[in-house]
């Protein structure tokens, strides 16, 4: 063999041996940052929401999990110390170890100051009412000369003065003036709302809440949350209402049963009559 040809063949020999050395090293490099990493090697996160904090350890102790308190609510349907929210949300796909954030319904409720209604409106009133962290109760209708004019602010059926500290979430109940010639309402159409929103707009229509009725599919204050209404009644019509009836409310997370607008209906009679359309 030639002295070039040997350096030649010794040259692509490193050659060759330098660029399997560097996929050994990428290789191994990779493999490593994998374990470090845990590449790949996701975890559900489970939904902690109504547990106590003892028991939410338990569910994320298989992925190691960390939980951190980071701020509270007050809930007063839902029992004290329970996680209301966390973050990342039941079903995240997350790397072991990670750090679970959670806010959890409080032990002692808020207190706030009850606010001075007397001689608002119905609408400033129910606006106050909701800034301060309180609900709307009982509407009760009084001879007046003004209606929908707040006469009384009531607590558990006592009068409660402005300035009174009392607990967040709290239904103040109003005594409203009605005047003869002023008198009448309309049942608003609240189907296919959630129950927050559905309360609401009874109440701007100057109506209560005889009952709320939850079919087989609500099974915990989460689920009432998200249910929607599917019956009301009376129900939405042309039908006049005195001031301070009452509607009742069937809610149902099944979104099944809520019923299909008229409208609707109609656009999909002429759709099924005209295909090309």
């Amino acid at each position: 063999m030639s002295i070039k040809g040997f350096f030649f063949n010794r040259i692509t020999a490193n050659v060759f041996a330098g660029i399997v050395l560097v996929f050994v090293l990428i290789f191994g490099a990779r493999v490593l940052l994998d374990k470090i990493t845990r590449h790949n090697l996701e975890i559900t996160v489970p939904d902690l929401t109504n547990m106590s904090i003892e028991e939410a350890r338990d569910a994320v102790a298989p992925g190691r999990m960390r939980l951190e308190i980071i701020d509270s609510v007050y809930v007063r349907r839902m029992g004290k110390g329970l996680i209301y929210r966390q973050n990342p949300k039941a079903g995240s796909k997350v790397k072991e170890g990670r750090r679970i954030l959670l806010t959890i319904n409080a032990v002692n409720p808020k207190k706030v100051m009850m606010p001075n209604l007397i001689g608002y409106s119905m609408r400033q009133a129910k606006a106050e009412i909701l800034s301060k962290g309180l609900q709307i109760g009982r509407l009760t209708y009084v001879t007046d000369i003004a209606t929908n004019n707040v006469l009384q602010q009531l607590h558990d059926g006592v009068e409660i003065a402005p300035g009174t500290m009392i607990e967040s979430e709290s239904m103040i109940d109003l005594v409203l003036g009605l005047n003869n010639d002023d008198c009448i309402t309309f049942a608003p159409s609240v189907t296919g709302l959630k129950y927050r929103t559905a309360v609401e707009a009874i109440h701007d229509n100057s109506l209560n809440i005889s009952g709320i009725y939850f079919d087989e599919t609500v099974k915990d204050y989460s689920d009432s949350l998200n249910a929607v209404v599917y019956r009301q009644s009376p129900e939405y019509g042309e039908t006049p209402l005195l001031m301070g009836m009452e509607i009742s409310l069937y809610l149902t997370t099944d979104i099944s049963k809520v019923p299909v607008p008229e409208e609707e209906e109609e656009g999909e009679e002429e759709t099924d009559e005209n295909p090309d359309f």
